[in-house]
This record gives C-alpha cells, structure tokens and sequence, in this order.
C-alpha cells in the first residue's frame, strides 16, 4: 500500500514537470535593446530602398545619423534663389506683356473709329455728289432779288405784327455758269438753295447738310448753314433754327453769313417767346459787326428791333 502511494505521486509530478520543462524550451523573449536594434534596422532598409541616391537633410534618420552637408544646403539655397527669380521675371513679362496688349487694343480701337469717320465722310462725299444732277437746259445761277428789295413770302407772317421780309442779297446765289460747270460744290450749294426756295424745307436741309459734310473748307458752308437754320425757322421748328444759327456764327464768326445767322437767331427767339434774347442776338449782332453789317440787313435789323422793342 505503502509503494502505490508513492508510485502515485511520482507519476503526479512529473505530469506537473512536463509543461514546465517544455516551456523551458522555447526561445527567450528579445530584450528592449535587440527590438530598438531589430527596428532601426528595418527603417534603414526601408529608407535604403524610398532615397536610393541619399536621405534629403530633413529626413536625415535618427539623432546619431549624419545630417546632409555644407555644400548640399548651399546648393538648395541657390536653387530657391533661382526658382524665385526666374518666377520674379515670369510676373513681371505678364504684367508688361498685359500692358502692351491693352495699349495695342486702345490703338486697334483708335484706327477703327479714324477708318470709320474717314468712310462716312466718303459716303457723305459720294451721296452728296450722287445727288446733284446736272441740268445742262438751265443755267446754274439762280437770280436772286436785288438787295433791298423782298420776296414774295410764301409763309404766314410771324407773330408779334408782321414778319421781317425774307430777302436774300443777290451775293447768295452769285454764281455764274462756267464756276458751276467746274465747282461741284457751288453746283451742290445752288441744289440747296433752289429747294429752299420753293419751299422745298426738308430736301434743302438735307442737301445742304450733304454739302456741309461734303466740302467743309468750301466758302459757302457759312451760306449753307445759315439757310438750314433759315429752312428750319420757316418749317416751324423755331427751336432748331436757334441752335443752328447760334452755332453758325459761333464755329465762324468770320464766315459771310455770320451776321445774318444772328439776325434770324433773333427772329427764331422772338417765335419762342423770348424777345428779351432776341435784342441780345441784335446787340451782339450791332456789337460785333458794326459799320460792316449789309445796308439791307441793317434795315432788316431795324425793322426786327421794333418788333422786339427793343430799347
């Protein structure tokens, strides 16, 4: 009985001895230092492998590793410098180069509106010249009353008492035969006159305006201006003829028909309502030109004071 028992323990402890023997066995844990060692290593290969030419100075590795040299930082700087001058150089190529183009869209502009003044005016020229028709049958000068004396007025009297005469001097359609036949400018002006003369308003405006734009050197452009006010003051559009007379004088106060244009402003104030303004452009009139005003203006002039009452 004796021996079983201890047969039983010992079969008891060597079942309790076997796993301790069999873990006895195995391998160590590594320590802290050879995972450290086992670590470092596999980021030197892994960085070995991501920078095969040398690790850039930032990522130099660890503390005991050699950072990147003298010369590699110097050469970086120079790099920097170089991208940042060349980049300076590209911003202000595009600010010159915006520059030059809006100057060259300003001088494309320029040339557009020259080139289309320049082709209106021949337009102008060509419609001018397109219509004035020659009438070979009828001699280019138009008589016109001997000075001093009135036409027969083919519109009602103006208001205010009875209206100034139209009259026109003889110098207004002056021209002889053989001038006509080489100036087509005076053959243009004469078109004009005739239409205003039959009380043709609207065409003599519009083709003394032609004329106007056609030859604006001629010496008749005073003349024509003067009688597109004088067309529009007998069409009723006192207004208008206000504005082109005042500006015929204005523009060419030397002009033949300066003073005229200012003794009919005065007239074309008086249908406004404004005798007040009309002894101005009177007095202006008397101011400017004095002893030279036309001895039929002059009497024109006297009768229009006393219209106006003026003082």
């Amino acid at each position: 009985m004796k021996s079983s028992l201890i047969t039983a323990l010992t079969a008891t402890a060597a079942f309790a001895f076997l796993p301790a023997a069999a873990l006895a066995q195995r391998q160590a844990p590594p320590s802290p230092e050879q995972r450290i060692d086992r670590l470092e290593k596999q980021v030197q290969q892994m960085q070995r492998q991501v920078f095969p030419k040398g690790r850039p100075a930032d990522t130099a590795g660890f503390s005991d590793d050699p950072a990147a040299t003298q010369s590699s930082v110097v050469t970086l700087d120079q790099r920097l410098d170089a991208v940042e001058k060349q980049m300076a150089d590209l911003v202000r190529l595009s600010e010159e180069n915006g520059n030059r183009l809006r100057t060259i869209e300003t001088n494309v502009g320029q040339m557009k509106t020259d080139q289309d003044q320049r082709i209106s005016a021949i337009e102008q020229r060509m419609s001018a010249a397109a219509a004035i028709t020659p009438t070979p049958a009828q001699p280019a000068e138009t008589p016109a009353p001997a000075a001093g004396k009135s036409k027969p007025e083919a519109k009602p009297s103006l208001p205010r008492g009875a209206a100034v005469a139209r009259t026109l001097p003889a110098t207004d359609d002056a021209m002889t035969a053989g001038a006509a036949a080489v100036d087509a400018g005076e053959e243009a002006y004469s078109q004009g006159f005739r239409q205003w003369e039959a009380g043709q308003y609207d065409q003599a405006i519009s083709t003394l305006k032609s004329f106007t734009a056609a030859y604006p050197k001629h010496r008749r452009v005073s003349y024509a201006n003067n009688l597109i006010g004088r067309a529009q003051l007998d069409k009723g559009d006192a207004r208008a003829a206000a504005a082109t007379l005042l500006a015929n004088y204005r523009t060419n106060p030397s002009g033949e028909r300066a003073p005229d244009s200012l003794l009919y402003l005065g007239q074309a104030l008086m249908k406004l309502g404004q005798p007040g303004q009309a002894c101005k452009a009177y007095a202006e009139l008397d101011a400017v030109y004095g002893a030279k005003i036309r001895p039929d203006l002059k009497k024109l002039e006297t009768d229009a004071k006393s219209q106006a009452q003026c003082s």
